[in-house]
């Protein structure tokens, strides 16, 4: 093979893609983004959680600060912030302003953290960032009354406190909770990816042998024994089926074809050689002017022979192998019975032979079928019974129709067919019958060009048959 015919060849791909690799690739993706939610999932929770506890821990905090407020004892009946008693973290901020805007008290370090007294400010919480440090703080208004033992009630004194803690140690609690949970996860991705893979393998274990044993098939090896595993894998058991169907009908048709061929180089073989003796006679001695015309109309008549046998083939092997047409085919039997029969009228008054078609209002019987197709199926059936009918004897061609198929029946009243004989009248090159012989003329394969035409049809053909009374062959096809 030359360099140019090497760039022709196709390249042959060895495979990229596992299916192992793609289904464990995808299962760690899942664990892996499962891992992501459940950390997401973590940090608000636990942020929830220790931020509820925190506000909770500042809001009794800051009660501590407005319960310390106290009546001052002056002449104006003024509130005070009494810090006797206040027992609070140095890192917490405070301020405690009265009714008039004036401070009460704060923590050291609350001078600078916050503007002037905002009446209108609202209550709540809210955040602060102070000397790189970050602060959550709580506002709330409170009240005292003044002398209560007086008679008019006592006095309402109103004030606002501000408490601020920070807000690192929740943080870091948080933090901590998500570090367990994104290292459980971690923890637990890698223990399982090794076993999610090895699990995987051994899954896929019965893919691999039915691949392997697939492999090992070949036009000269047909054995192919799935494994129990891949029967009982319900994802494999279809796959087996298919293979094993597929492989079955590869072997069938190999095996056809082989004997197609054999037979075919048989038949040529036989047909050149009684070709090649009627010459081989007439060259034998010199002869007469009559002597050599009877010896090339006795080639003639072999040549002809010869011609029919292969024409015969290529019919055969263009009805098998034809694809099927862009476009559905359609004809009507009760048109080409008539006209076949009418092709066929001399050899039926040579022999002697009466040829019944069917009655005509049977309808249009539009089958799917060529008109060529329909035409070689129904002359080679009638062509057949009309050779193995008796002289004087008739061809019955019935026409049935329903809603659908159309079934052709042709019935000659002939020797009959042997029950031996029967199973095998379809196959190629078939002459068991020796009434079916060469002196009929036929080679074999007409019966078996018209099984390809109805079976490519999706129809079905069938001979019934007893010696003594003739054959009956039933056509079934579905209507167009």
């Amino acid at each position: 093979m030359t360099a140019m015919e090497n760039t022709h060849q196709p390249a042959l791909l060895r495979p990229t893609r596992s299916i192992a690799f793609r289904l464990i690739a995808a299962v760690l993706t899942v664990e892996l983004l499962s891992a992501v939610l459940v950390i997401l999932l973590s940090l608000g929770y636990e942020r929830h959680t220790h931020f509820h506890a925190f506000d909770v821990m500042l809001r009794g905090r800051a009660d501590s600060v407005l319960g310390a407020v106290q009546d001052a004892e002056d002449a104006g009946d003024n509130v005070m912030l009494d810090r006797r008693d206040l027992r609070l973290p140095s890192d917490d901020l405070f301020a405690v302003w009265d009714q008039r805007g004036k401070l009460l008290g704060s923590s050291t370090n609350w001078q600078g953290v916050m503007p002037a007294y905002d009446p209108q400010a609202p209550a709540g919480f809210s955040h602060l960032a102070l000397a790189g440090r970050r602060f959550r703080l709580l506002r709330e208004r409170g009240s005292r009354i003044i002398d209560p033992g007086d008679p008019g009630g006592g006095i309402l004194r109103r004030v606002v406190v501000v408490y601020g803690m920070p807000t690192e140690h929740v943080w870091h609690a948080i933090r901590g909770a998500v570090e367990f949970y994104a290292a459980g996860s971690l923890l637990l991705l890698l223990v399982t990816g090794p076993l999610i893979a090895w699990l995987l393998h051994r899954g896929l274990l019965p893919l691999r042998q039915l691949a392997t044993l697939a492999s090992h098939v070949s036009a000269d090896s047909w054995e192919f024994h799935p494994p129990p595993s891949a029967r009982a894998t319900r994802e494999l058991a279809p796959l087996t089926q298919a293979l094993e169907s597929v492989l079955a009908r590869l072997e069938r048709a190999f095996v056809q074809q082989r004997t197609f061929v054999s037979d075919a180089a048989h038949e040529l073989k036989t047909a050149v050689a009684v070709a090649k003796s009627s010459l081989q006679l007439v060259a034998l001695k010199p002869r007469t002017t009559a002597e050599y015309h009877s010896g090339l109309e006795r080639s003639l008549a072999d040549v002809a022979r010869l011609e029919d046998l292969v024409a015969k083939m290529l019919t055969l092997a263009r009805v098998e192998g034809a694809p099927a047409p862009d476009a559905p085919a359609s004809c009507s039997l009760a048109q080409t019975l008539p006209q076949i029969a009418a092709e066929l009228a001399g050899l039926a008054e040579l022999r002697r032979v009466r040829i019944q078609l069917p009655n005509p209002a049977t309808g249009s019987a539009t089958v799917a079928l060529t008109t060529e197709d329909a035409s070689l199926l129904v002359s080679n059936l009638l062509l057949n019974a009309l050779q193995h009918s008796p002289p004087g004897s008739a061809v019955a061609l019935q026409l049935r129709t329903n809603n659908t198929s159309v079934e052709l029946a042709i019935e000659d009243h002939g020797e009959g067919i042997s029950p031996e004989a029967l199973p095998h009248v379809f196959d190629r090159f078939y002459r068991g019958d020796p009434s079916r012989a060469r002196s009929t003329g036929g080679a074999g394969l007409g019966l078996a060009i018209c099984r390809a035409i109805v079976e490519k049809a999706s129809g079905s053909i069938q001979i019934s048959s007893e010696i003594g009374h003739g054959a009956t062959v039933t056509v079934r096809l579905p209507r167009a």
